[in-house]
């Protein structure tokens, strides 16, 4: 190669690298690609590759010339076995071929571009295809499919630090959103798309991004926003001509004003965007301008505008779809549906004339509506109160309910109108009781011992409700209660043991308060984890329990510890001596048990 062909070579890597990192699909990048492809001869096949992938690209305005550069591509990346660039002209082939609405080439295309990005472990790729399958399946109307591929490609190119790819695919997805209604999301990924095409300084997607964003607010209703984002959209693609998308915003444009009645303006749009659909081959733009049309002119009582053009809406639409069953019978659904119109435009013209007559039925009729409005209204009122009775009432049921019995255990009831028992492999019991209590309760009156007892148990059933623990139930001066009937085993020992010294401190402030110093008490705890079985027991005056030898031995860990101490037994010790400091009491006879271990839990 001679010196002045090597500069060349070098000029255009240079050039094509400048190409690849601005990633700005103009029509001016074309132009000047394809002089340096008509005159450049003595460039290595790796260059013309590269060369024709940018040419593909940016033509924008020349489909065909397009589709041609990317099967060039192709042939050359068969030829060399490169599966980078086979990826990259298919990928490009089926883009062209989805602009011109041939959806099963573009198909097809498009997977055998995924095929040879995962050959090449190209990951961008992967994700990239992953769009377009999306892109394909949301214009053929397949949501299920389309939203798959989207969350496909947006989980491949968060791995990368390609943002432009990223930022695509937000954008399509969010278009897929949009379709469905769902305007928050769609919102939010053509906002994140926004950023991150702006941050790239990608010029292309920061006006789809806004055209979108526009086309949101349009449907929510908010017009001034939508025209400012669709205005700015439109202004940056036509530097960029790029007449696929501007039809598109045009179209909502029309929109926009028609629902405003200035169809004078609406009408103009409409227009707009049919020349341009047509002028540039884009047939689903051609389906929608006429929609709009038929719809304006409709509106503005042209019957044979309309009609024409509505016409010319089912025939491009049909095309569109590209499904074998609609073509075939497309002639016979296009009369149809067109005789559907007419017959619309006929039933308009016979309420026009009947309004007059409609007019004076309606003063009289208003007489009745409201009338009837009123009594509706008292009924209404009627029902509502009736309501907010019976759901305060109900509330009030709920809540009692909970007080009684374990959340889980109320609603199973509430359903199924009783609770089956259930085993659990290891729940952590509590049994407090306090020291002297029978001889002290003798001295008192049946309302003083009850104010006594409350006084301490409710501050109990605080603790207990602090710490996701369960009340069980009271036994005279005796408090049982339990943690792990719903999982967390190893919590609920903690838990537990936490809530035990909560009820110690409680009652040891409590001796220090001259105000309760007349029936204060000392208290023994105990605590055991074990299996247990719970449920509900009896049809009236139904209670909660929790059966097993588990809470035996947790009522032997409570009789046979001291005042002012927690006396846990071996299983509890397995679940919490990593955060507790215990002393080993040893071995203890137990009655009826035999010999048992037990700790004092410490600090």
């Amino acid at each position: 190669m001679s010196d002045k062909s090597k500069i060349k070579c070098s000029f255009l890597l240079l050039i094509l690298l400048c190409v690849q990192i601005s990633l700005a699909q103009e029509q001016r990048i074309a132009d000047s690609l394809t002089k340096i492809y008509s005159t450049e001869a003595n460039i290595s096949n790796l260059e013309k590759m590269e060369l024709l992938r940018n040419l593909a690209f940016n033509e924008v305005t020349n489909i065909e010339l397009s589709i041609k550069y990317a099967n060039e591509l192709i042939a050359l990346a068969t030829k060399e076995n490169n599966y980078l660039y086979l990826h990259r002209g298919y990928f490009q082939k089926a883009n062209k071929y989805r602009y011109l609405s041939d959806l099963d080439i573009a198909l097809d295309a498009v997977f055998k571009s995924l095929d040879a990005a995962k050959k090449a472990s190209y990951i961008i790729g992967q994700g990239n295809c992953n769009v377009a399958i999306a892109d394909i399946y949301s214009s053929m109307g397949n949501s299920k499919n389309a939203e798959y591929y989207y969350a496909q490609s947006i989980e491949l190119l968060r791995k990368t630090d390609n943002t432009t790819a990223l930022a695509s695919a937000l954008l399509n997805a969010g278009d897929q959103y949009f379709k469905n209604k769902n305007y928050t999301i769609a919102l939010q990924n053509f906002n994140e798309a926004a950023i991150l095409f702006k941050k790239v300084e990608y010029t292309t997607g920061t006006a789809y991004s806004l055209g979108n964003i526009g086309m949101v607010y349009a449907e929510q209703g908010k017009d001034a926003l939508a025209k400012k984002y669709i205005g700015n959209a439109i202004e940056l693609l036509e530097e960029l001509e790029d007449y696929y998308a501007i039809s598109d915003y045009l179209t909502y444009m029309s929109d926009i004003y028609s629902n405003q009645n200035d169809y004078k303006t609406a009408l103009s749009y409409a227009k707009r965007s049919l020349e341009l659909a047509e002028e540039f081959g884009l047939k689903d733009q051609i389906n929608k301008s006429n929609l709009t049309l038929s719809d304006i002119y409709l509106k503005l009582g042209n019957a044979n505008e309309s009609l024409k053009h509505y016409k010319n809406h089912i025939i491009y639409r049909d095309s569109v779809t590209n499904i074998e069953s609609v073509q075939k019978i497309a002639d016979l659904r296009t009369d149809f549906e067109v005789s559907q119109k007419q017959t619309e435009i006929d039933l308009l013209d016979q309420r026009r004339k009947n309004q007059r007559i409609v007019t004076y039925a309606i003063g009289a009729a208003l007489f009745f509506i409201a009338l009837l409005a009123f009594l509706w209204y008292r009924r209404y009122l009627f029902i509502r109160k009736t309501k907010q009775i019976i759901e305060k009432e109900r509330d009030r049921s709920d809540s009692l309910l909970l007080n009684i019995l374990p959340e889980e255990t109320a609603i199973e009831l509430k359903l199924n109108g009783n609770v089956k028992a259930k085993k659990h492999d290891a729940v952590t019991v509590l049994f407090s009781d306090f020291k002297g209590f029978t001889s002290y309760s003798e001295k008192l009156s049946p309302e003083e011992l009850v104010k006594t007892v409350d006084f301490y148990f409710s501050k109990f059933d605080t603790i207990m409700e602090d710490y996701g623990l369960e009340k069980i139930k009271t036994i005279g001066d005796a408090y049982m209660c339990a943690g792990g009937l719903n999982g967390n085993e190893k919590e609920a020992a903690q838990n537990m043991i936490l809530a035990a010294k909560d009820i110690i401190d409680f009652v040891e402030k409590t001796k220090s308060n001259n105000a309760t110093q007349e029936f204060t008490f000392d208290i023994r705890i105990g605590i055991n984890t074990g299996p247990v079985v719970a449920g509900v027991v009896g049809s009236k005056k139904f209670a909660y329990d929790i059966w097993g030898d588990t809470v035996n031995i947790a009522s032997r860990m409570e009789s046979m510890s001291q005042p002012g101490k927690i006396n846990i037994s071996e299983g509890t010790h397995a679940l919490i001596s990593d955060q507790w400091t215990c002393e080993y009491r040893g071995e203890i006879e137990v009655k009826n048990r035999g010999y048992l271990k037990m700790y004092f839990v410490n600090d």
